[in-house]
C-alpha cells in the first residue's frame, strides 16, 4: 500500500539541515526554507537533533525532472547543446527537454534558462489550490456554523455529524477540518468571527504552553488522595466528585465548581460575598443538599485555604473528603478540564460577583447538555440521569 499524506520534500530537508550545520537557528532556518516552525522541530526530534546520515535520493517519481537535472540542462544549454543532445546526455526524451524549456523559460528571461528558477516555477505549478469541503457544501457549512454559534467544540460537532447523518459520509469531518475552516476559511468558507465562539476565543491559534506551578496553601488536609478508595480511579460509579474554585480579578471573587468523575455532570457554587472557608462552607451546603445521598460518595479538592472547614461537610460524603498533592492539578483532571470550559463564560480578569445564581444555572445547563466524546457523544445529563434510574 502506498504511503499516505504529503510526500517528503527532501530538497528542502537537505537545505534545512545545511543551514543548521552553518549555525543558523531553527526558527530562522525554517523561515529561510519556507516551512513551519513545528515542522522543523519535528524533523529535529525524529533525528535526535542531528541530520540523518544519508538522505534519500529522490522525493518524486523519476518522470519528473530533479533540481540536479535542471542544473545540467542549464549548463549544457549555455554551452550551445541542442535539445536532442541534452536529452541523450540526461537519458530523457527530447520532448521532455523541449517541454521543460518551453514551460520554464519565459520571455523576460531573454533566452537564458536558469535551473533554480525553473525548478521553483515547476514546484509552484504542482500546488493545487483546492476548496475545502465546508466551502463546497452549503448545507454542511450551515450545520457546522449553527453548532459553532451554540459554542460547541469542533470535536463535538464532528461526533454529532457522524451520529446524526450516518448515511452521508461526505459530512463526516474530523475536528481539525473544522478548526481549519474557522481559522483559514478561504472563499465561501466559514466566518472568521466564529473564532469568538470557540473555547479559547483566540483569533489566532497558539502553541500549548506549560502551566505555571501552583503554590502550596493548605498544609493540614485530613486525608491525601492516596487514601481514596481504589474504585474512584475506575470512574465506574456515580458520586465521586472533584472540586475547585475559579477565581476572578485580583482573587477578590470566585465561583465554586463540582464535577462528577463518572459523567462529567457539573454543579456551580455561588459565592457572592467572597471565598473564605466560612463562606464556602455556607454556600456548598445547599448544593450538596440538592443531590441524592447515593450521588455523594467522595470529594477530591486541592489544598486551598478555602477548604479549612472541610470537616464540617465531610459527613455529607459516604467515603469522605480527600486532597490532591500540592502543585498536582492532573490528580483532579476532570475538574481542571471543566474549569477550562467554564472560562469561556467566566473569563479571567473579570469580577465574578456580577453573575447571579440564575446565570450559574444557565451555564450548568449548557455544559451538562453538550455531547462528550468520551461518552460516545452522549451528554453528562443523560449519563447522570441514567445512572440515577438504575
Amino acid at each position: 500500500m502506498s504511503r499516505r499524506g504529503r510526500k517528503r520534500q527532501l530538497e528542502i530537508e537537505s537545505e534545512y539541515w545545511r543551514l543548521l550545520a552553518c549555525g543558523v537557528g531553527t526558527v530562522d532556518a525554517c523561515r529561510t526554507v519556507g516551512i513551519g516552525r513545528k515542522t522543523g522541530y519535528r524533523w529535529r526530534a525524529e533525528n535526535g537533533g542531528v541530520p540523518p546520515v544519508r538522505l534519500p535520493e529522490a522525493a518524486r517519481a523519476t518522470r519528473y525532472l530533479s533540481l540536479l537535472e535542471r542544473h545540467r540542462i542549464a549548463a549544457l544549454k549555455a554551452r550551445g547543446h541542442g535539445v536532442c543532445d541534452i536529452a541523450e546526455q540526461l537519458g530523457r526524451s527530447p520532448s521532455t527537454i523541449s517541454r521543460e524549456l518551453r514551460r520554464n523559460m519565459l520571455a523576460h528571461d531573454r533566452g537564458r534558462y536558469d535551473g533554480d528558477l525553473a525548478h521553483s516555477r515547476a514546484r509552484q505549478r504542482t500546488v493545487r489550490v483546492r476548496r475545502s469541503r465546508l466551502s463546497r457544501d452549503e448545507g454542511l457549512r450551515a450545520v457546522v456554523q449553527a453548532k459553532l454559534e451554540l459554542e460547541w467544540s469542533p470535536q463535538q460537532i464532528a461526533g454529532y455529524l457522524r451520529a446524526a447523518f450516518p448515511d452521508r459520509p461526505s459530512w463526516h469531518l474530523c475536528h481539525e477540518t473544522i478548526y481549519q475552516g474557522v481559522y483559514n476559511p478561504g472563499p465561501g468558507g466559514l466566518s472568521r468571527t466564529l473564532t469568538r465562539r470557540l473555547r479559547t476565543g483566540r483569533p489566532l491559534r497558539k502553541r500549548r504552553r506549560r502551566a505555571t506551578t501552583r503554590m502550596v496553601r493548605f498544609l493540614a488536609p485530613s486525608q491525601l488522595i492516596h487514601h481514596r478508595p481504589a474504585v474512584v480511579e475506575g470512574r465506574t460509579r456515580l458520586g465521586d466528585w472533584e472540586g475547585d474554585l475559579i477565581v476572578g480579578k485580583l482573587s477578590q471573587s470566585a465561583i465554586g465548581t463540582l464535577v462528577d468523575r463518572r459523567s462529567g455532570y457539573t454543579r456551580l457554587i455561588h459565592l457572592p460575598d467572597g471565598h473564605t472557608a466560612d463562606q464556602l462552607h455556607q454556600a456548598i451546603l445547599p448544593v450538596l443538599a440538592s443531590l441524592r445521598a447515593s450521588t455523594r460518595m467522595t470529594l477530591t479538592w486541592d489544598q486551598g485555604s478555602e477548604m479549612a472547614h472541610h470537616d464540617k461537610f465531610s459527613e455529607h460524603f459516604t467515603d469522605g473528603v480527600y486532597f490532591a498533592l500540592p502543585a498536582s492539578p492532573w490528580q483532579r483532571g476532570t475538574n481542571e478540564n471543566t474549569n477550562g470550559l467554564l472560562r469561556q463564560y467566566f473569563p479571567k480578569g473579570r469580577d465574578l460577583r456580577i453573575y447571579s445564581p440564575q446565570d450559574l444555572r444557565d451555564v450548568e445547563e449548557r455544559l451538562n447538555h453538550r455531547p462528550r466524546k468520551r461518552h460516545g457523544w452522549r451528554t453528562p445529563a443523560q449519563l447522570f440521569d441514567a445512572a440515577l434510574a438504575r
